[in-house]
Parts: C-alpha cells; sequence; structure tokens
C-alpha cells in the first residue's frame, strides 16, 4: 500500500472512530448470530471496538491477533479495505440490515428486566381475517410490512424498574412493584428512556407501532390470535371482566399466559405508548414504517383492565396527546 493510500486509511479510520458513540465503544452490543455478514472479526463472540481495530490494523499491515473472518475480510470480497471497516461500524451501530440480535437480561439498580428477541419478517398489519366485525376503520385497509429484527419488553416496565431509574412512582395503583407502572406521559417516557441509555449505554427506545403489532402476533411464530397468544383473552390479558378488583386495577406484570415469543400483556392490565406519531395506514406495502413525519397525537397499542375484549385484540389502535397520563397507560421498551 502507498504512502498516501496509507494517509487515507487512516483519515478514514479516524473519522469512522469519530462517529462512534461512548456507549457503543465502551459497551459491547448485543452478540450477533451467523449472518450474512461476520463483523466478529476476532472471534470472541461480540462486535464491538476490537473487531473495527482488527480491521483497521489488516489494512494498515499491522500485527493482528484475528481469528474470525478471514483476519478482516468482513464482506467477504477477497480484500480487506474501508468497505470492511463499514461493515464493523453498521453492525456497532445496530444498523446492519443482516444482523440478528438476541433475548437478554438488563439489570439496573437491582432490578432485572428482560429484552426479547425478534427475528424480522414480513406479516400483515391490521384488519386482518380473525379481527372479524371487531375490526375497526382505524385498523384499515390491511397491509403488508416488513421489518428486520429488534428486541422488545418481556413485560411492560414495572413499577420497580421506574424507581430504579427515576426515583419516584408516579402510578396510581400501588403496593406491589411488580405492577406495570402507569400515569406516564409519552414526555415522561422519553425522560425516562434517556436516563434508563445513561445508565446502561444501550440505545432503548419506544417500539414503532408496527413492532409492538407484530410482536403482540407472535412474530414469526405467529399462530393468528385473535389477541395476543390466545383467541380466548382470559389466558392472556387482565381487562374489565376479570381484574379481581370491583373497582378494577392492574395486576402484577407477567401473571397470564405469554404469547408465541414469550411476551407477556400486550392485550391487557395497561395500554402502550409507540413511538410513532398516530396517522391512517396505506395499503402500500411497506419497511420498517416509523408512522406520519407530522401530526400531535401518538400511538397506543394493546388492552388495559378498563376495556372490554373487543378493545384487547392484537390490532386494536388508539392514540393520545404526548403529555397525557391516566391510570390505564404505560409502556414497554425495545432496542
Amino acid at each position: 500500500m502507498s504512502k498516501n493510500g496509507i494517509s487515507i486509511c487512516r483519515m478514514l479510520m479516524a473519522a469512522a472512530c469519530a462517529v462512534l458513540p461512548v456507549c457503543a465503544m465502551s459497551t459491547p452490543a448485543p452478540q450477533r448470530g451467523p449472518s450474512e455478514v461476520n463483523a466478529d472479526v476476532n472471534g470472541n463472540g461480540a462486535v464491538d471496538i476490537d473487531d473495527l481495530n482488527e480491521v483497521i490494523n489488516v489494512i494498515l499491515d499491522m500485527p493482528h491477533g484475528g481469528s474470525g473472518s478471514a483476519y478482516g475480510d468482513v464482506n467477504g470480497d477477497g480484500a480487506v479495505d474501508v468497505d470492511d471497516l463499514n461493515e464493523v461500524v453498521n453492525t456497532i451501530l445496530d444498523i446492519h440490515p443482516g444482523g440478528t440480535v438476541e433475548t437478554r437480561v438488563y439489570t439496573v439498580g437491582g432490578v432485572d428486566f428482560k429484552m426479547v428477541a425478534v427475528e424480522g419478517g414480513t406479516f400483515t398489519m391490521g384488519a386482518t381475517p380473525e379481527q372479524g366485525n371487531d375490526a375497526a376503520d382505524n385498523e384499515k385497509p390491511a397491509h403488508q410490512v416488513t421489518l428486520s429484527s429488534y428486541c422488545i419488553g418481556e413485560t411492560e416496565v414495572t413499577q420497580a424498574l421506574w424507581v430504579a431509574v427515576m426515583g419516584d412512582n408516579p402510578s396510581v395503583f400501588k403496593g406491589n412493584l411488580m405492577r406495570p407502572v402507569e400515569c406516564v406521559s409519552w414526555d415522561d417516557c422519553q425522560e425516562f428512556i434517556a436516563r434508563l441509555n445513561q445508565l446502561t449505554g444501550q440505545k432503548f427506545r419506544l417500539p414503532t407501532e408496527a413492532e409492538w403489532e407484530f410482536a403482540a402476533r407472535g412474530g414469526s411464530k405467529s399462530q393468528g390470535y385473535k389477541y395476543a397468544g390466545s383467541n380466548t383473552i382470559n389466558e392472556v390479558a387482565w381487562y374489565c371482566y376479570n381484574v379481581p378488583s370491583q373497582s378494577g386495577d392492574t395486576q402484577p406484570v407477567a401473571t397470564k399466559r405469554p404469547n408465541e415469543l414469550g411476551l407477556y400483556d400486550m392485550s391487557g392490565n395497561v395500554s402502550e405508548w409507540c413511538q410513532d406519531l398516530f396517522g391512517s395506514y396505506s395499503s402500500e406495502p411497506q419497511t420498517n414504517p416509523t408512522g406520519p413525519s407530522s401530526g400531535y397525537y401518538v400511538v397506543v397499542r394493546g388492552g388495559c383492565w378498563f376495556f372490554y375484549a373487543q378493545n384487547c385484540r392484537v390490532s386494536y389502535r388508539q392514540n393520545g396527546s404526548p403529555l397525557i397520563a391516566a391510570d390505564t397507560l404505560g409502556f414497554r421498551l425495545a432496542l
């Protein structure tokens, strides 16, 4: 390689390293399974800054200890170059389209919470046949959506986790910290997520509406149920006809049966904020949709302890002001 070539590479490496966030450099991304691109260059089971250094060293013809993907040829084109560097950077930043995700348990302030891997795929979103006459107009037209892989919370965010992160408990229904947190606005959720990310070095967020529905339907394991995990709502949801209290209230998470992905309470307990602004559906196929680019109201999905069964279906959707906080409304995380 010429001196000019080395100089250009050094500048490109420096620029690539400069855009890496601190969390990506200090905290390994979730381990990725086999994929069309092997960015785990050194073969240590994680894609992180060490893999980036391996590629840089190979390009600069420096000693390296790699034992993974052909000593830096990440994309398999027979050469180790800036394209391989980009593959590693993209994987660390969690934007590689061929990447896979894994289920992981995180701990904050002594509170454990599980993020369940959802393998990407294509599904029909909205008023599918099993929803029958209960489907509302805003669930139509049913349309095809393709999603990349992601992770989503096994349960709604609990009061215990909220207290561990925020130091207070805004919920109306206290007495058991394993109940879902409620009386939190969309804006409150964003503040919680920002603090959680500072504590963990991760990139937690609210799920998009499409991610929420795909997960509620059971992802690629879906059995086509009307509710999240069953056609019999009592098996999977706390709703107005089965909550123990006559006046109604929340229940501890994960006390009903999970759906096909092992996710709890997506048809009941509390409704859940999503990231998207609320809008009408289109019949056009979509890939990784994020909702309309403008508007005010935010998507809310899932049933709650106050709802009738028809409002607990996997395709049921509603909206709310991002400033509203209610005892029927909580959220779950995505990653």
